[in-house]
């Protein structure tokens, strides 16, 4: 039995009738090299079901503390059903790539069912071009971005001749506590919560303004000043504080406020030999120049509207804080950043050197927090309040000027080929969520294979074209492209 960290438990909280809480991702598979030439459900219920003991949240179900005393607990589910959480579909004719982002954005909008394991799988047939996919999704209270991508790991292998499964050890039945026995000890914490609490004010307070929505409020910025005197005194953390850091403030555009439950979605790739080529030329990461074509996509679709801000545009970009003991553990392990997206720039040159100075700015702004910040500061609250807290805090960010405008993520994957049951994997496209206090749209970027695949997930009505944004990464990766042979000739 595992208990769901504060943080874990956030994005159960955040769930709404227009927000759901889970991430995937979209695999494309060649089934001509599985046996037969084809993937069957039979075929894919027979993998998952004898790697369940390698991925063990695809077990897990929630436990939950009577009266929400305390947080709830991962339990291994008795009456799992496989046949359930691993489903198959068909797109009609032709099945091109705009129904089969169509398809996704109906599932990704739907939530997943409490009362079973937090996930679910699509075996998609129908595909004009003879290929199957696969879609996933699983809660992000359970996984986040590294953890989602070894668990993608385990299900897959790196032949189309699998190994021989591994036998499962016998697992070790855990008894389950009693309603009583649960209410009992969320009680004991419940009541001990304020003396932990304050043991933490210390050290977080001075981090208090770093925390995205809170530092435009009066007097927080004199709160975490406040903090880091306190920290001096006390001697907890390191009791630094940049008093005149400039605040990020995040402009109104269309894609930002109140999102509905409906989703659309997007997709493609970018060959990352390409992308490494411009990194090169110009001296930067491989970050630098996605967030720099995130800006160039995102300039083009508000001119489009006739909506550019005069001023940047706030990405929140999540970090992986996940040490080398925590490898292969689920959760979350991670932490967030605010940085500036410069879609205010014309030429698109500016935008990568303001991009990668950014970049630098942000990461050293927030080194001096403790990797478990966010953690931290998610259980600053008791649990019988937090998904109060939580809801009521995400639908007034969305009803008021907007704390990002959106969010971009880039997670490393496999850079050799992979199988699921002897299909050969094209591309696996990342599927992520957005909430009222994130703004509309989330652009999720994977690397796989030689490729950097991109998912876009947008609110429905906010961004109905979401599909052009496609046609946009396009155009600004070959206008970056251009500029470094340019740079190159005139070197």
């Amino acid at each position: 039995m595992r208990q769901l960290t504060a943080l874990d438990v956030q994005f159960l909280n955040a769930e709404s009738t227009t927000t759901t809480g889970h991430v995937g991702g979209l695999s494309i598979l060649d089934p001509s090299t599985a046996p037969g030439g084809k993937l069957t459900l039979d075929d894919l219920r027979e993998l998952i079901g004898s790697r369940l003991h390698l991925a063990k949240p695809l077990r897990w179900r929630l436990l939950p503390v009577p009266l929400g005393l305390d947080h709830p607990y991962w339990v291994d589910d008795p009456e799992f059903d496989l046949e359930y959480h691993v489903r198959e579909i068909a797109l009609p004719a032709p099945g091109d790539e705009r129904q089969l982002a169509e398809q996704i954005a109906r599932l990704t909008a739907r939530p997943l069912d409490r009362r079973r394991p937090l996930w679910e799988a699509y075996l998609i047939h129908g595909l004009r071009d003879g290929n199957v996919a696969v879609y996933t999704k699983v809660h992000h209270s359970a996984i986040d971005g590294v953890s989602g991508a070894e668990l993608i790991g385990v299900l897959m292998d790196t032949t189309a001749e699998p190994p021989p499964p591994k036998p499962p050890k016998t697992p070790q039945k855990e008894p389950v506590p009693t309603p009583v026995a649960l209410a009992l000890n969320g009680t004991k914490k419940l009541a001990l919560h304020p003396v932990k609490a304050a043991l933490q004010v210390p050290k977080l307070l001075q981090h208090i303004d770093e925390v995205p929505g809170l530092g435009r409020y009066p007097g927080v910025g004199l709160l975490a000043k406040a903090g880091s005197v306190l920290n001096r005194v006390t001697r907890q953390g390191s009791g630094r504080h940049e008093a005149d850091r400039p605040r990020l403030v995040a402009p109104d555009t269309p894609f930002n406020g109140p999102i509905s439950p409906h989703r659309r979605f997007a997709y493609g790739s970018l060959p990352l030999d390409e992308v490494k080529h411009v990194k090169n030329v110009f001296g930067v990461t491989v970050n630098d120049v996605v967030m720099a074509l995130c800006a160039s996509v995102m300039r083009r679709w508000l001119v489009d509207h006739d909506a550019l801000p005069g001023q940047p545009l706030v990405t929140l970009v999540p970090l992986s804080v996940r040490t080398p003991e925590q490898a292969k553990d689920a959760g979350n392990q991670v932490s967030v950043m605010l940085a500036p997206l410069p879609t205010h720039l014309a030429d698109p040159a500016a935008r990568l050197a303001e991009v990668t100075t950014a970049m630098v700015a942000a990461k050293q702004r927030y080194q001096p927090l403790p990797a478990s910040w966010l953690v931290d500061f998610s259980g600053m609250l008791p649990a019988a309040l937090g998904g109060l807290a939580a809801r009521a805090t995400m639908r007034f960010l969305g009803a008021t000027a907007p704390v990002v405008n959106l969010v971009v993520s880039n997670v490393p994957g496999s850079q050799s080929p992979l199988y699921l049951a002897g299909a050969r994997l094209l591309a696996n496209y990342p599927v992520s969520a957005i909430t009222d206090a994130s703004g509309g749209l989330n652009i999720t970027v994977m690397s796989y294979d030689g490729k950097l695949d991109f998912g876009f997930v947008a609110c429905r009505e906010l961004i109905p074209d979401v599909r052009d944004l496609i046609d946009h990464l396009h155009d600004a990766l070959a206008e970056l492209t251009k500029l470094a042979a340019e740079h190159t000739r005139e070197a």
